[in-house]
């Protein structure tokens, strides 16, 4: 791992190339008057977003709508996954200003759903889970009605962590497996598929009536079994929520893409999931995890069960 918060491009993944895009992953940008706004707003106020830092492929189509998801504790993450563009080193301390720019933010927008994620912060015992918290209870504050859906790491298993944040009440709690168990040191070797698994379980546990999320990529050199596979186990943890869409592969130093699903893939696993029993499943090639997200809370909260 670096000591510098730089993206590490001095390391080409063995065999990383960039393969040619299919149509259906092919991105018109929407530059209009509300990406704009969004945009004057985030560099106004020094927020980061994980749009911006994960070169999002949905930025124009999310800002442009006069949507984000923002990004928690920095823009320096402890971990240096191998899928992921976020910047990797020793981060700085702690911004403990930062729940209340991202708030006041989320009010000028006047969002009715709003979905914050976070780097990792691996040096501290509490993941900086209290930050967390914090934005969520200042968003009921400033923003009255406004779901809160939070995208959180791991905290490397800690009850203690995932309680500090579950006792604030967000109204989706999202945790990313990413991948399925055989490719997961591959991909995030400083995670843990366990540890991934009791984050969602004990959500569930800790307050039932939460809605539990989390998402797979695909593309990473996984088959549809194994997808399928991980989807049983991940329902069995009683999540409800499932997003899966298409690894795409940010620069020539990250893990190159297998292959490109088609949608009518995306399609089957929808299918299937919502076969299984998860109250919504999000499944095309170009979803993320916030992707839809005001739809899923909005339809879910209102006891509709999609057929498709």
């Amino acid at each position: 791992m670096s000591s510098n918060p730089t993206r590490d491009r001095t390391n080409p993944q063995e065999g990383g190339t960039h393969k040619r895009l299919p149509p259906w992953l092919r991105v018109k940008f929407n530059n209009n008057r509300a990406y704009h706004d969004v945009n004057t707003l985030m560099e106004d106020q020094s927020i980061h977003t994980v749009c911006q830092e994960a070169l999002c492929p949905n930025r124009g189509e999310c800002w442009g709508a006069g949507t984000a998801t923002f990004l928690l504790l920095g823009d320096v993450c402890t971990r240096a996954c191998k899928f992921c563009d976020i910047k990797h080193g020793q981060p700085g301390p702690m911004d403990w200003k930062e729940p209340e720019r991202i708030a006041q933010s989320i009010k000028a927008m006047d969002l009715e759903h709003a979905v914050v994620t976070s780097v990792n912060r691996d040096e501290r015992r509490d993941g900086g889970a209290p930050i967390f918290a914090m934005l969520i209870r200042r968003i009921r504050q400033l923003q009255p009605g406004c779901s809160v859906e939070v995208l959180i790491p791991d905290f490397k298993g800690s009850l203690e962590a995932l309680k500090i944040v579950m006792d604030a009440g967000p109204d989706i709690l999202n945790h990313n497996l990413e991948t399925i168990p055989q490719l997961f040191k591959t991909i995030q070797p400083q995670s843990s598929y366990q540890a991934s698994r009791s984050t969602l379980v004990n959500a569930k546990r800790l307050n039932p009536g939460t809605l539990t999320k989390s998402g797979l990529m695909v593309g990473l050199g996984e088959s549809l079994d194994e997808i399928k596979e991980t989807m049983r186990d991940i329902l069995s943890w009683e999540v409800d929520i499932l997003t899966i869409g298409q690894y795409l592969q940010p620069s020539r130093n990250h893990l190159p893409v297998d292959r490109f699903y088609h949608p009518e893939e995306f399609e089957e696993l929808k299918e299937y999931g919502l076969e299984l029993g998860f109250k919504w499943v999000e499944s095309a090639p170009l979803v993320r995890s916030s992707y839809h997200a005001a739809d899923q809370v909005r339809a879910l909260r209102g006891a509709k069960h999609p057929t498709g």
